[in-house]
């Protein structure tokens, strides 16, 4: 099987050896995304709301670039740094799957890269 490594300049580029993406026959599998800003390379973390919505909008990006989207992901794993924010990570994570959402894990973890509280990767299906 041949694989495909997907990249979008809509994203933040990887910060190590790894692709944002890679598609392998019908399935896409996103790397874990994090809140940088994909043009100046910032964090946007100003609260947790704000932090997930950036991680969303980055892996959208990546989904996206490979032809998907968020209606083909079947799975997602989250990585927090303090599960006191679930909810609130929760609430913004769902207004992207408001309908048959995918399965999902959720890990609380000591540390994350470039000390972020969240990061979020996924696996997508087409057809």
């Amino acid at each position: 099987m041949e694989k495909e490594i997907i990249y979008s300049q809509e994203a933040p580029a990887p910060i190590g050896p790894y692709s944002q993406a890679v598609k392998a026959g019908n399935t896409l599998y996103v790397s874990g995304q994090i809140a940088l800003d994909p043009e100046t390379g910032e964090l946007i973390n100003e609260n947790i709301t704000e932090e997930t919505h950036a991680v969303m909008k980055n892996m959208e990006a990546v989904l996206r670039a490979a032809g998907f989207s968020f209606g083909d992901v079947v799975k997602c794993t989250i990585f927090i740094k303090n599960m006191d924010e679930f909810s609130t990570i929760n609430e913004a994570y769902g207004q992207y799957f408001k309908n048959n959402p995918p399965a999902r894990e959720t890990v609380e973890v000591s540390r994350l890269p470039k000390n972020v509280n969240v990061e979020i990767s996924c696996i997508a299906v087409k057809g």
